[in-house]
C-alpha cells in the first residue's frame, strides 16, 4: 500500500480505525516487499533509450508511406489520377496495419516452430502487454513489445503500397484494395516469418537481410510485374503522352522517402547501438553513390541528367543497401551504390521497352532488380576484408553467396506463385481493371469524384 493509499484510509475511516490497521499495513509492506523486489528482478526492463530509439525508428518508416511513397508515386502518374494513387496508398497502409494488429503479427511472429508462418497464438494481439518485450540483438537488453508489433508494422503497411506503382492509372480501387490485403496474409507474412524469425526457414539457412530486400523490394517488385501483366498496359500506352505530371511531388516524395529509410533501416537494428549507426551511415553513402551513378549513366547515354533519373537513383541506392545496411562497411555500401544505378536504368530504359510492359513507376526495375543485387552482393560485402561485420563461424563468402541466391529464388517463387493466384482471384471477384471510359476520364473523378488539381 502507498503513502498515498494510506492517507486516503485515514481520511476515510479516521484516525482510531487507522491507528488500528497500521501495523497490520507495515506487516503487508514487510512481507509483500521481498517478493516483489524479486519479481522485479526477474523481469527484463525495457532501455528507454532503445524505446525512444525505436518510436522514432517507427515513426520515420510511417512518413515514409504516408506522405514520402504517396508523393513520390502521385507525381509519376497524370494529372488526373494523382489523387487515385494518394487513396490507394493511404487506405491500403490502413487496411493492412488492421490486418497486422489482428493476425498478421501473429501470422509473422507468433512463435510457432513452423519454418513458414508464426502461428495463432498472438492473434488479437493476445498476450502483447505493456509489460511484454521483445529481444534486440544484443543479450540481455529489450524492448517494449508494442513497439517492436508497431515498428513491423510500418513495414508491412508499406509493402503492399509500394505495388501501387506497377499498375497504377488502370485499376479499380477496390480490385488494388483486396489484392494487397490478401497479398499481405498469403505472401509477404510467410516470407517475414522465414527471413526474420528464428524458427523461419531462410533465417535458418543462413540468408542474411537486415532490412528487408527479400522481404520488401523483391517481393513487392515481383508482385509489381505480375500486377502490370495481369492487369494490362494502360489505354494509349506507347501512343499517348504519359509523362509524369509533376516531377517536383516526385522529387519531395523521394527526399521524404530518404529521411524516413533511415528509420527502415537503422530501426532495423531494434537499440541504439553502433550497429544502428553503421546502418545510418550506409543509408548516406549508397544513396548518394546510386545519385550520382544514375546522373553520370544518363549523361553517357541520353546527353542530360534528368531529375527524374536523380530520384530514382536516390531510390535505388536505399532499396540496394538495405539488406546489407547494419552487414557492410561504408566503402561496400558505396559500391553497392555505384554498381545498382546502372543496373536498375538497364532494366528500366532497355529491358522494359523490349519487352513492352508497361510498370507505371517502374516498379520491378527499381525495386525487385535492385533488391535482388543487394540481397546478393550483402553475401560479398559481408566480409570482414571489405569492412564488413564477417561471415559466421565456419562460412565462407562463396557459401554465404549461395545461401543469398537461394534466399532470393526462394522469395521469388513464393512471391509470383502467390501473387499470380491471388490477381486471378480479385479479378473474379471484383474485376482488376476500370472500364476505358473510366480510364480516358482518370480514376481521380471516375473512382473518387474529386479532382486533385482546379483551374
Amino acid at each position: 500500500m502507498t503513502s498515498h493509499t494510506f492517507s486516503t484510509t485515514l481520511g476515510r475511516f479516521g484516525a482510531a480505525t487507522a491507528a488500528f490497521l497500521a501495523p497490520v499495513v507495515a506487516f503487508a509492506q514487510d512481507t509483500a516487499a521481498p517478493a516483489v523486489a524479486e519479481t522485479a528482478a526477474a523481469l527484463p526492463v525495457p532501455d528507454k533509450g532503445d524505446t525512444a530509439f525505436m518510436f522514432v525508428s517507427t515513426i520515420l518508416v510511417l512518413f515514409m508511406l504516408i506522405p514520402g511513397l504517396a508523393l513520390f508515386y502521385g507525381g509519376l502518374v497524370r494529372t488526373k489520377n494523382m489523387l487515385s494513387v494518394l487513396m490507394q496508398c493511404t487506405v491500403i497502409g490502413a487496411t493492412v496495419m488492421l490486418i497486422w494488429v489482428t493476425y498478421g503479427y501473429s501470422f509473422a511472429f507468433g512463435g510457432s516452430e513452423s519454418a513458414y508462418w508464426g502461428g495463432t497464438a498472438k492473434m488479437f494481439l493476445s498476450g502483447v502487454t505493456k509489460d511484454s518485450t521483445a529481444a534486440t540483438f544484443s543479450a540481455g537488453v529489450v524492448i517494449p513489445e508494442y513497439i517492436f508489433v508497431v515498428f513491423q508494422m510500418t513495414f508491412a503497411a508499406i509493402t503492399p503500397a509500394l505495388i501501387v506503382g506497377a499498375f497504377a492509372e488502370r485499376i479499380k480501387f477496390s480490385a488494388s484494395v483486396l489484392f494487397c490485403a490478401l497479398w499481405v496474409t498469403f505472401v509477404y507474412f510467410p516470407v517475414a516469418h522465414m527471413v526474420w524469425d528464428a524458427n523461419g526457414l531462410l533465417f535458418k539457412m543462413g540468408a542474411l537481410d537486415f532490412a528487408g530486400g527479400t522481404v520488401v523490394h523483391i517481393n513487392a517488385g515481383i508482385a509489381g510485374l505480375l500486377g502490370a501483366l495481369m492487369v494490362g498496359k494502360r489505354t494509349g500506352f506507347g501512343k499517348d503522352m504519359m509523362a509524369p505530371h509533376s516531377m517536383t511531388l516526385t522529387m519531395v516524395g523521394a527526399s521524404m522517402l530518404w529521411v524516413g529509410w533511415f528509420g527502415f533501416n537503422a530501426g532495423s537494428n531494434l537499440e541504439a547501438s553502433g550497429g544502428a549507426m553503421l546502418a545510418t551511415v550506409n543509408t548516406f553513402v549508397a544513396t548518394a553513390a546510386a545519385i550520382v551513378s544514375w546522373s553520370i549513366v544518363e549523361t553517357f547515354t541520353r546527353g542530360k541528367a534528368s531529375m527524374l533519373g536523380g530520384a530514382s537513383g536516390m531510390v535505388a541506392g536505399l532499396v540496394a543497401v538495405t539488406p546489407a545496411a547494419g552487414i557492410v562497411g561504408p566503402m561496400g555500401a558505396i559500391v553497392l551504390g555505384l554498381i545498382v544505378s546502372p543496373l536498375c536504368y538497364f532494366f528500366v530504359s532497355v529491358v522494359k521497352n523490349k519487352f513492352g510492359y508497361d510498370d507505371t513507376a517502374d516498379v520491378f526495375g527499381v525495386h525487385c532488380v535492385g533488391g535482388i543485387f543487394g540481397a546478393i552482393a550483402t553475401g560479398v560485402f559481408a566480409s570482414a576484408s571489405l569492412g564488413g561485420i564477417g561471415y559466421a563461424e565456419g562460412v565462407t563468402m562463396g557459401a554465404q553467396v549461395f545461401t543469398q541466391i537461394k534466399a532470393v529464388g526462394i522469395t521469388i517463387i513464393w512471391c509470383g506463385i502467390g501473387s499470380a493466384i491471388l490477381y486471378k482471384l480479385v479479378d473474379v471477384i471484383v474485376g482488376l481493371r476500370v472500364p476505358v471510359e473510366a480510364e480516358r476520364e482518370g480514376l481521380d473523378l471516375a473512382s473518387h469524384g474529386e479532382a486533385a488539381y482546379h483551374s
